[in-house]
């Protein structure tokens, strides 16, 4: 049945374009392109890191043979000539040449050479008998000797297999298909209504409709049915994606990549903190850093999922964009390696009188010559009252606080980014945000406001460049943050902050305040650091 166009209008974002129905049937959000665009980027970049893997590892299987032991080897081969009678009155030979683990299995083997001529001047013509006996082996012919997988036997790469488990429109996989080079196929789901995609699917032509197919099911049950199927897996609903996570975890091959995102950033930031719990096993606190321990959360919920498989993940991009966090991880299966998941995971130790924080990591390890032991972290990290202004803390987690990006992929992704600008829709966006996170510090978990430090003493704040410069002159790293524009990230303990504020306030003094106020009970405090920038 032919679709009229009358009633569509043609939306076209990157090099997809889709059919919007005038009553708008299915939803469309122009703000996802942000997500889109940045999913691409980490997409093209996870191909080409995925052949790198592949090369990489098919050069380590091939064993390099220096040329003197090759010398040795040939000094070392001894002829024999068989005392069997002569087949036809042909003679054989046998060459045995010495078993070497290291070796390959060409230069282990014994062969058989016949003597007969060629076969219409071809040597190796059908009359020819030879013989390959291992020394460490019965002597027996395998049956079927060139049995080997096409993609493991010759180190061929299979194209990536994507899944969008909740398409609506299909635009998401639409893009990948047409705009991500080397991918594969590409399954687009939904369990509501699938005619918008299929026709879209149509829309784009030969290359939509050669690489993208759309199934109406559950996608939880499709999940849970392909395990370990899909090299990439988007998860992209609205709201929680917490019902998803554990057939999601399931599906994503070794090695593979998780990309997911959260929209229900109310509930992760703290405005329902039992909700939170209840969805993603951690409690949220209402900090200037909220939307940081948001991604935090999130990354600490899928760890959990995967570690009930024996699986870990490796974040390689965890992004703060519009009105949600978007993750994109590396899920890996390994036994030993989860045991390291507690090293990862920390409490959160908030003052409920000034913006100090702590973490209290969960886990911790002792080593002892080869060994390594697992154990509880120790605590408590924090006195029953901050030591800054005297008010009691709150406690929110576990979050994760180990490293939520991999610098190295930021870096090739920008790369990637600014290469093909006119490629991305969002590209001013997108770039803008992976610039920031190329700068980020990466083993800083949270991070402080200078404002609302200055707004609880109550004084006239800083310069980021004069705050900035104290800390670097303390001998201590800074750098921003993309969650937020007024956000700092450093290596200083809380401490050294305080006395760096304490300093500009000497210069720069301050109304007084009550003996109560937590501002009061910081600044009563002579500073320990004396900067003299401030």
């Amino acid at each position: 049945m032919a679709t009229d166009l009358s009633d569509f209008i043609v939306i076209k974002e990157g090099e997809a374009e889709i059919l919007m129905h005038t009553k708008n049937q299915v939803f469309y959000n122009k703000t996802q392109v942000n997500n889109r665009d940045i999913s691409i980027a980490v997409m093209r970049a996870f191909v080409a890191k995925r052949k790198q893997e592949h090369e990489a590892r098919l050069s380590k299987k091939k064993k390099i043979v220096p040329a003197d032991s090759e010398k040795d080897v040939s000094e070392s081969v001894e002829e024999e000539v068989s005392n069997e009678p002569s087949v036809n009155g042909l003679s054989k030979k046998k060459k045995i040449v010495p078993m070497d683990s290291e070796k390959d299995v060409s230069e282990s083997v014994v062969e058989e050479v016949s003597d007969e001529p060629a076969v219409n001047g071809n040597a190796n013509g059908e009359c020819e008998m030879s013989e390959v006996i291992y020394q460490d082996e019965p002597c027996s012919i395998p049956e079927e000797p060139s049995k080997t997988t096409e993609g493991k036997g010759r180190g061929e790469l299979k194209p990536p297999r994507v899944l969008e488990a909740l398409s609506a429109s299909g635009l998401r996989a639409l893009r990948y298909a047409r705009e991500v080079e080397g991918i594969g196929q590409v399954v687009a789901l939904d369990n509501d209504k699938v005619e918008a995609c299929r026709r879209n699917i149509k829309f784009n032509g030969s290359v939509a409709c050669s690489k993208v197919e759309s199934h109406l099911v559950d996608a939880r049950v499709h999940m849970l049915t392909h395990p370990k199927e899909y090299d990439v897996v988007d998860l992209d609903p609205y709201g929680s994606p917490s019902i998803f996570l554990d057939s999601a975890i399931q599906a994503v091959a070794d090695g593979g990549m998780l990309m997911c995102t959260a929209t229900d950033m109310a509930v992760l930031c703290g405005g329902n903190g039992e909700v939170c719990y209840s969805k993603y096993g951690s409690y949220p606190l209402k900090g200037k850093y909220c939307h940081e321990m948001a991604l935090r959360i999130l990354l600490a919920c899928i760890e959990s999922h995967a570690n009930r498989y024996k699986r870990y993940i490796v974040p390689v991009l965890s992004v703060q964009m519009d009105f949600y966090v978007r993750v994109f991880v590396r899920v890996y299966s390994s036994a030993g390696a989860m045991k390291n998941t507690p090293l990862k995971l920390s409490y959160v130790y908030q003052c409920t009188g000034c913006d100090s924080f702590h973490l209290q990591p969960i886990g911790r390890t002792v080593t002892k010559n080869t060994s390594v032991r697992y154990l509880p972290g120790f605590g408590p990290i924090v006195p029953q009252n901050c030591t800054d202004c005297g008010k009691k803390f709150n406690m929110g987690g576990p979050i994760w606080s180990a490293l939520i990006h991999d610098q190295e992929w930021v870096t090739s992704i920008l790369s990637d980014v600014k290469s093909m600008k006119n490629r991305y829709p969002a590209y001013g966006r997108i770039s803008a945000v992976l610039t920031t996170i190329s700068e980020e510090l990466p083993d800083v978990p949270l991070f402080l406001s200078l404002h609302s430090l200055c707004s609880t003493l109550k004084c006239t704040s800083p310069s980021a460049v004069i705050f900035r410069s104290a800390v670097i002159n303390a001998g201590y790293r800074i750098s921003g943050t993309h969650v937020n524009p007024l956000g700092l990230k450093s290596d200083a303990p809380i401490d050294v902050i305080w006395d760096i504020i304490r300093c500009w306030v000497k210069n720069h003094p301050v109304k007084p305040q009550s003996s109560e106020h937590s501002g009061s009970v910081i600044l009563a405090k002579e500073p320990v650091l004396q900067m003299a920038c401030c």
